[in-house]
């Protein structure tokens, strides 16, 4: 198996491994990529009764999908107005709704498959790192009027009697989102694709896309797949197979590391088993593990890819400014992974030609977004709905390459500094 030094690699429940692609194959529909929106679209087919293959150049889970932070919750990485200013106010809406379907899809793919290596847990505290009550809790009265969402407000004293730090002010604490194992999921849903009929081929990177016509060929290096439909689900590591696709999205690469066994000083900061995220645009966010004897923390991005453990230790900079308790806490592993974001910082989800799928750009929005669009996507290659039109206003629009990547750059520094500026003692 081809996976980077995780903290999920490291507690697989299963090590199968899945042959490469040999020689041609015949199907109903081809995917490309085995991350999370790409699996999730060959479940949904496979349980309707479609014939899938499925190829992934290195294993499942190999890319963001499988060495995430394992949030589960509801939004997306931009603002609700910002998708009304571009989608419209309905759409926006809609959209938001879809967002909470896809919380509910990965919870119930979890109950229904019994992925006990998944180990859920609920709840997902967001925080502010400065005093802003009054807008956070109206943002939760929105959320209760316009989808009957219930979230917790929780002033200062309740968020600092769980979180012991002095950096943090109001929050919102969401029951109904949960945090868990991302990659033994993936697994668990690659396992029951199988067990419905349908084909995974590991090690079997796509390199030439013939998509013009009724049939559509995908082929690797030792074969090729014939198919009527044709899916590219892949994200920061998109080669150039797709050239539309390449260019509409940065790879932006963020940050994770994982402590040794200290249950006792980590109770000593952090005394909840809800997952936590600041309000900053690229903040911390964190999760006690293994019935609190670890600590996952991960957290800033940039857009070229530095050594780990360098990041970890500015990632430990700011754990211990944020809990000066946990100042002894030893990291024992740091790792990497590209997400990929597009320009417009949404979802990119669609029709690219007749019988040609993409599903891509999912960098901040979190594992029920990427769910959720292997469903919609799904549904319209059955002939089921056309949700997927919702993700119209936010297309595959050029991410401008390396300039594209500068300037990413240079926006993550800006709103750096804006947030130390708010949060500055005053």
């Amino acid at each position: 198996m081809t996976y980077p030094d995780t903290y999920y690699r490291r507690t697989l429940a299963d090590e199968k491994v899945r042959p490469p692609l040999a020689g041609p194959a015949e199907c109903d529909t081809v995917v490309v990529g085995g991350g999370l929106a790409g699996l999730t679209t060959a479940l949904q087919l496979a349980r309707a009764g479609q014939q899938v293959v499925l190829l992934e150049a290195e294993s499942i889970g190999f890319g963001a999908s499988g060495r995430n932070g394992g949030f589960v919750s509801p939004g997306f990485a931009t603002g609700s107005d910002k998708i009304a200013a571009m989608a419209g106010g309905t759409a926006a809406r809609e959209l938001h709704r879809l967002s909470i379907e896809g919380v509910d899809f990965v919870r119930q793919t979890i109950r229904d498959l019994d992925i006990t290596a998944a180990k859920p847990r609920p709840g997902i505290m967001g925080v502010l790192r400065h005093d802003g009550g009054a807008e956070l809790k109206a943002h939760a009265e929105r959320l209760a009027l316009d989808f009957s969402y219930p979230l917790e407000y929780l002033e200062r004293d309740q968020v600092r009697a769980v979180l012991h730090s002095e950096r943090y002010y109001q929050g919102l604490r969401d029951a109904n989102a949960f945090h868990m194992h991302p990659l033994n999921y993936l697994r668990a849903v690659g396992v029951e694709i199988e067990r419905l009929g349908g084909r995974i081929h590991e090690g079997s990177s796509a390199i030439e896309a013939r998509l013009d016509g009724p049939r559509k060929t995908i082929r690797t290096a030792s074969g090729e797949v014939r198919a009527r439909q044709a899916v590219f689900a892949t994200g920061g590591y998109t080669g150039p197979l797709v050239g539309r696709l390449k260019r509409a999205i940065l790879p932006i690469a963020t940050y994770v590391m994982l402590s040794e066994e200290a249950p006792d000083l980590i109770a000593s900061a952090i005394a909840t088993t809800d997952a936590v995220g600041d309000n900053r645009r690229a903040g911390d966010y964190y999760r006690v593990l293994e019935d609190g004897k670890r600590l996952l923390w991960g957290g800033r991005i940039t857009t070229r890819a530095a050594s780990p453990a360098a990041l970890a230790s500015e990632l430990r900079r700011e754990m211990v400014g944020t809990y000066p308790q946990l100042a002894t806490l030893k990291t024992v592993l740091a790792w990497s992974g590209l997400m990929a974001y597009a320009r417009h910082l949404m979802p990119q989800i669609g029709e690219l030609q007749p019988g040609v799928w993409y599903l891509t750009a999912f960098g901040g929005h979190g594992i029920n977004t990427t769910a959720i669009a292997g469903k919609v996507v799904a549904e319209a290659i059955l002939g089921q709905s056309d949700r997927y039109l919702l993700f119209a206003p936010f297309g595959l629009a050029w991410a401008g390459g390396p300039v594209g990547l500068a300037a990413a750059q240079l926006t993550y520094w800006k709103l750096q500094a804006q947030d130390w500026w708010r949060e500055r003692p005053r």
